[in-house]
């Protein structure tokens, strides 16, 4: 065992990536796959990061159609490490049943929620900041890592900053005034320009006895079921469908913030959630045998002439002449061409697909 004594790490691994279609699906979500061409998945990553804070100490909760790919990416995993959910509920089943399982396993223990399809770059700071929160979690906190905004996102939550919180081993620590939802680009604007507010990654860090304590405040059914389903998982198929379908934010971090039970850590991580191709596009090497494109995979079936574009070419070749500012990702299946400005809307091809009833895409 190495790292941060007693602490464990939870990857929630769910989740289909709609608005990365037709390279995410269903069947296989995006964090199975390299898409920033690190020569691994986001999953692996993931546990790359998190295996020098914790050693073996890591549970994985994805949804049991992805258990055995999950277990291929990670065989150092032993078998009761990976968690299979039966229907996907959102992030606070899985979260609280990771803990409802750790607090049988280690009274004491802390765990820290990191989710398998983010990139973060700063490695250093994103150890610094887990270890600050560690030391918040066992005051009995609430602890989340405030990722420090780079421009007015639209796309994320924000937490706002409180007062200094003074803890020896957290110096960096601040009391949580509130979560806020996505914001439109003035809200956006003004909170950078505050130097208050922090992009929300939906990191958290918290003794496993403290957050299912925070949950039964709430929604205590779910923790009941949840402590049932740890202490026997033959219950799992009947009481899982039962649970709520509620974020982590929603059942326990906001409440927790209002009562003032949650801590910040403000950090600069170079963190990407890897939302959407416009994502991708920053994340990805830009190609130096293909000036001007941006190559999500092997570029070997990508022909360039004069054009701008993000590509990922799925085993046919793809030829770009004098185009701009396209993205343009082929599978076997599946040809998507959009604009940078309209990657949001991906999600909504899936929507159409599957209202025609084309669950075969995906």
């Amino acid at each position: 065992m190495t790292g941060i004594p007693g602490f464990w790490a939870v990857i929630p691994a769910g989740g289909s990536g709609t608005r990365l279609w037709p390279i995410s699906r269903r069947h296989s979500p995006k964090f199975l796959h390299d898409l920033t061409g690190s020569g691994q998945s986001l999953l692996r990553a993931t546990w790359d990061r998190l295996e020098p804070l914790v050693g073996e100490r890591i549970l994985v909760v994805t949804g049991v159609a992805h258990e055995e790919a999950v277990r291929r990416q990670l065989p150092m995993l032993g078998y009761d490490a990976v968690l299979g959910e039966p229907s996907p509920r959102d992030s606070m089943p899985a979260i609280g049943l990771a803990a409802a399982v750790l607090e049988r396993r280690d009274p004491e223990a802390v765990l820290g929620s990191f989710a398998a399809d983010h990139v973060i770059t700063e490695p250093d700071n994103f150890r610094r900041a887990v270890a600050e929160a560690v030391v918040l979690a066992r005051r009995g906190e609430l602890a989340t890592i405030g990722i420090d905004p780079t421009g007015p996102a639209t796309g994320y939550g924000y937490i706002r900053l409180g007062e200094p919180l003074d803890v020896v081993g957290a110096p960096s620590a601040h009391r949580v005034d509130e979560f806020v939802e996505k914001p439109d680009l003035e809200t956006a604007t003004r909170y950078l320009d505050s130097g208050e507010y922090r992009w929300n990654a939906g990191m958290f860090v918290v003794g496993a006895t403290t957050l299912l304590e925070l949950l039964a405040e709430n929604h205590a059914d779910m923790v009941e079921s949840l402590r049932t389903i740890a202490a026997d998982p033959r219950r799992m198929p009947d009481l899982w469908p039962s649970l709520q379908k509620i974020a982590i934010d929603h059942a326990v971090a906001e409440p927790a913030a209002a009562a003032g039970r949650v801590a910040v850590v403000p950090a600069a991580l170079g963190w990407d959630d890897v939302g959407d191709f416009a994502s991708l596009s920053r994340l990805a090497p830009v190609s130096t045998s293909l000036p001007g494109i941006t190559a999500i995979g092997p570029t070997d079936d990508i022909i360039s002439i004069d054009s701008r574009a993000t590509v990922a070419a799925g085993g046919r070749l793809v030829a770009l002449i004098g185009v701009e500012d396209l993205v343009v990702i082929d599978t076997q299946d599946a040809l998507l061409i959009t604009s940078p400005d309209r990657v949001q809307e991906v999600k909504q091809v899936v929507e159409i697909l599957t209202a025609r009833g084309r669950t075969d895409l995906t």
